[in-house]
């Protein structure tokens, strides 16, 4: 063979370079946008990269029909914050393309965040105006962290608030992430530690178990079954390799004759069998008996197939003991992002005093100064209102649902808790990332924090129909 063109011939292949894949990429940095590093270097310039500021994240309104929001994300913000590092390549790169000048480079080669992050603890109900995380610091150090918070916050918190719709509509039947293969390779690792804090019990995502430490599942496709010369030979390879415990895929051709081909290969002991096609409810109904005239009383049986919160809900009166859920869940189930933003709330003045400052345009507002937030509760022990408090920072900061100079301070209520509860948790203190909001254990910690806060929320709460947001947020202004 010759790599020279024949006649007409197209021209031979070259190899050409590849772009590095993302995961070998020591540094998160440029997972931002060019107006960050834009800014500072105007800021810079002025002399006002240096000015102590607040900044707060939080959204003006929920989904469409959604009566709540999952906060996700906080632990692989604080993971990424020792990896936001300007090196020699990416300080390299805005060299060569020209995106800020000499003096911003040098500040960009030592950037190191030194400051403070509070929050709602990951796995928190949230609300419009909830002032889900406050970053502080100067100027230069908070505003370069604005997109990849956001890029987080955004998509964790809206897979985590499907999650949440979806577990709370199976009630104590198991959900599993699935959705892999219907998002971007690293957004799907993302999405399956989302889904956890939403109360998904395991994922199919192999980098999220490694990664996270959370179960893995997953047994095999049609394609296996399609694989062999027919289903029950595929069913005895299956078994054979994996136990009698394993899960039979039985809708490949018929469901009557795989379930029977199942039970044949592995037995009235066998796992579980899974449905992933038709009517899900009558299939079910129909493969319980089935399974239970076969002596299988235990073996589970699996549903997936394009399931969400709805269709999971349909299914509450049906035999089902797991469900799969994939494409709806790694889309936020029609809500992909919560709409979050991160604005300049407070900022030194010249003479060093913290000021509030706040946007006016239209539709598009915020209220200025930082923020402390509470839950109030009712003597069930349910919450009745989101409060935010607002007032002098040197009284926010120092407010505490305990001050009682209020009207809500935090009383007991049958002796078993106080009607007030503090939202905000310190996570990064001077630099230092509290480690109890990170990796595997982080996760554990959200998905434990989910369960709890979600048990609060009022009756009818929980509802999937449209409403509004199922507690009211009110206002507390320190004087």
């Amino acid at each position: 063979m010759t790599d020279e063109p024949r006649g007409d011939a197209a021209p031979s292949l070259q190899a050409v370079p590849a772009a590095p894949l993302p995961s070998v990429r020591p540094s998160v940095a440029l997972l931002t946008d060019r107006y960050e590093l834009t800014m500072l270097q105007a800021a810079l310039a002025d002399g006002t990269a240096h000015r102590h500021c607040v900044f707060e994240v939080f959204t003006r309104r929920l989904p469409a029909g959604r009566r709540y929001g999952v906060l996700a994300g906080t632990g692989r913000i604080l993971e990424a914050l020792a990896h936001f590092r300007f090196g020699d390549a990416e300080l390299a790169y805005l060299e060569r393309a020209g995106v800020v000048d000499d003096r911003t480079l040098d500040f960009l080669r030592g950037y190191r965040f030194t400051g403070t992050i509070q929050g709602y603890a990951e796995g928190e109900i949230f609300f419009p105006g909830s002032p889900v995380l406050q970053v502080e610091g100067t100027f230069a150090e908070a505003v370069l962290l604005e997109t990849l918070i956001l890029s987080i916050l955004n998509y964790d918190s809206a897979i985590a608030s499907a999650a949440s719709r979806m577990t709370s509509a199976a009630v104590d039947r198991p959900v599993l992430e699935m959705g892999s293969r219907r998002a971007h390779e690293q957004a799907a690792v993302a999405a399956a530690r989302a889904a956890v804090v939403g109360g998904f019990t395991g994922t199919s995502n192999l980098e999220a178990g490694m990664r996270y430490g959370l179960d893995t599942i997953g047994t095999a496709a049609h394609a296996f079954t399609l694989l062999h010369d027919d289903e029950r030979s595929a069913f005895d390879s299956q078994v054979a390799s994996l136990g009698s415990g394993t899960t039979l895929l039985v809708d490949t051709y018929d469901v009557r004759r795989g379930v029977e081909n199942a039970i044949a290969a592995g037995g009235t002991s066998l796992g579980a069998v899974r449905l992933d096609s038709g009517d899900l409810g009558v299939l079910a109904v129909e493969v319980r008996r089935q399974l239970d005239e076969l002596g299988a009383t235990g073996t589970k049986i699996v549903v997936t197939s394009d399931l969400d919160e709805h269709a999971i809900a349909g299914l509450a009166a049906m035999p089902v003991d797991v469900y799969g859920v994939g494409t709806s869940l790694v889309t936020g189930s029609g809500a992909p992002t919560c709409g979050m933003v991160y604005k300049l709330v407070a900022r030194a003045d010249t003479s060093g005093v913290l000021q509030p400052v706040a946007k006016a345009s239209a539709h598009k507002t915020s209220q200025g100064g930082r923020k402390a937030a509470a839950r109030r509760y009712g003597p069930d022990g349910r919450a009745v209102e989101e409060v935010l408090v607002t007032g002098p920072d040197d009284l926010v900061v120092a407010w505490s649902p305990e001050d009682g100079s209020d009207g809500l301070a935090g009383e007991t209520v049958d002796g078993e808790r106080p009607d007030l509860r503090s939202l905000l948790v310190p996570l990064v203190v001077d630099g230092a990332v509290d480690s109890r909001w990170v990796g595997a254990y982080g996760v554990q910690n959200a998905a434990r924090h989910h369960l709890q806060a979600r048990a609060e929320l009022p009756r009818g709460g929980r509802r999937l129909s449209a409403g509004d947001p199922a507690i009211p947020t009110v206002d507390l202004v320190l004087r």
